[in-house]
This record gives C-alpha cells, structure tokens and sequence, in this order.
C-alpha cells in the first residue's frame, strides 16, 4: 500500500472523513476500545465507510507509524454517481458496455480487470460499497494505470443498481456456471452490463434471481473455474467480437 494513500490515528481518520476524502477502506485493530474510537465507528456507520478489523500485526505492516489502532486507505481517484455516468453513455448513442462486480475482493484482480475493461471499451464499472477490493496502490499498479481511465461507481447495493441498468434499457447477463447457455448463445449487440461474481463464492444467488441472462464460459480441462479476471476477459472479448 502506498504511504501517501494511507492516514494513521483515530482522529485524523475522523477528520479525514468529516473532510469528505475518499476513504477506500478503515483497518481496525481487533477488540480496540475506548470512547475515540467508538466516536470513530459512529462516524465510519454514519458515512457507510468499507471497515474491517484485523489484527495488530496487519496494522504494524501497513504502517511503522503509531496508528493507535486504525490505518484508512484514501481512493487514488474520484468514484462516479452510477445514475449521471449512465446518462451520459446513453446520450453519446453508442451501446452502452457496463462491468458490475459483486463483491470481488482481491485488489490484484481488480486491477487486472480494470486493465481489461479500458482496452475493449467499457464504458464504467460498477462495485458495492461493502465487501469490495479496496482501490488501492496495488490496483493501481495491476491497471498498469487503466484505473485513471475507466469510471468506477460505488453502490449501496448491486441489486438496487442492476435494477437501474435494466430500468434504463441496459440488459445484465451474470457469468456463472449455472446455466446451460455459453457466451456464445447470447447477445452482446445491445446494451448490456456484464456481471462477475466474487472468487470464492461467484454471483450471490439474490442478484441471479434478477438479471436478463445468465452465461458461462465453456470447459474442457479437469480444473472447473478460471481466475475471475481471465473469464472476465473472456467475456469482454466475446463482446468486442460481436460488435466489430
């Protein structure tokens, strides 16, 4: 994690948020008590910040400074609102192509297909506030940069923004195994978000329920699922060739 994205210390991370940075994620020292740093979960619950807690140990790496159990992480870029940047895209005439990624946790494979997603065009990436990959110097690195490129929204919920998408004549098509058609039966002419799902546990079964259409990528080998930003890229391609 690189040092100028980072604040230490209960009260600068207080004042940080009340300042209105871009807070990407609060590490918190596990069983950490006293009436700072419950002031400080007040304010993180008020604003709906990503937290977690972890042990002192993770905070020691992340930072040689006295961090009084807390280390944020500032957001290298600005966030978009999901309901202006899909405004924009259907005014400019072309077919809209939007990512939704459900609760995809590594930072490496954000990045990745962040890089992805700006080389065949995407148009914006949409990730849920909680449980998400943090945006960080790593993401940074692994876009080789692509993240300064390509929109990125967070949500409240993927579930309220997939039913935006849909209320604005954008069809999703989740990438899941549970189904019997390939990205080869569907059609990524029209408008269309594409949805991937977390590496451990895929797309949560609430958000299948509610999409247009679900695809997966055919197999042949013994081992049965691919990294997330390899089938990602996959289906982009696939995307990218009907529409050339």
């Amino acid at each position: 994690m690189e040092k100028e994205h980072q604040i230490f210390g209960i009260r600068a991370v207080i004042e940080a948020i009340n300042a209105g940075k871009e807070i990407d994620k609060i590490f918190i020292q596990k069983e950490a008590q006293g009436d700072l740093m419950r002031d400080l979960m007040k304010t993180i619950k008020r604003n709906n910040i990503n937290f977690s807690y972890v042990p002192v140990e993770k905070l020691n790496r992340l930072t040689p400074n006295n961090h009084q159990g807390v280390v944020a992480t500032i957001a290298p870029i600005r966030f978009h609102d999901l309901e202006t940047l899909v405004e924009n895209v259907l005014e400019t005439g072309k077919a809209p192509l939007f990512l939704i990624l459900d609760q995809l946790s590594d930072a490496r494979n954000f990045g990745a297909i962040i890089r992805t997603a700006e080389c065949t065009g995407v148009d914006g990436i949409i990730i849920q506030k909680q449980g998400s990959a943090p945006v960080n110097g790593d993401t940074v690195k692994t876009s080789a940069g692509a993240v300064f490129n390509v929109p990125i929204c967070k949500v409240e919920h993927i579930k309220d923004a997939i039913f935006h998408l849909q209320g604005s004549g954008i069809k999703t098509i989740a990438a899941t195994e549970k189904t019997e058609n390939t990205i080869y039966d569907v059609s990524f002419n029209e408008p269309v978000a594409i949805i991937m799902g977390s590496e451990d546990r895929g797309i949560n079964p609430s958000v299948l329920k509610i999409v247009d259409e679900k695809a997966k990528l055919p197999m042949f080998g013994t081992i049965s699922s691919l990294n997330v930003s390899v089938a990602c890229g996959a289906f982009l391609y696939e995307a990218v060739r009907q529409r050339l």
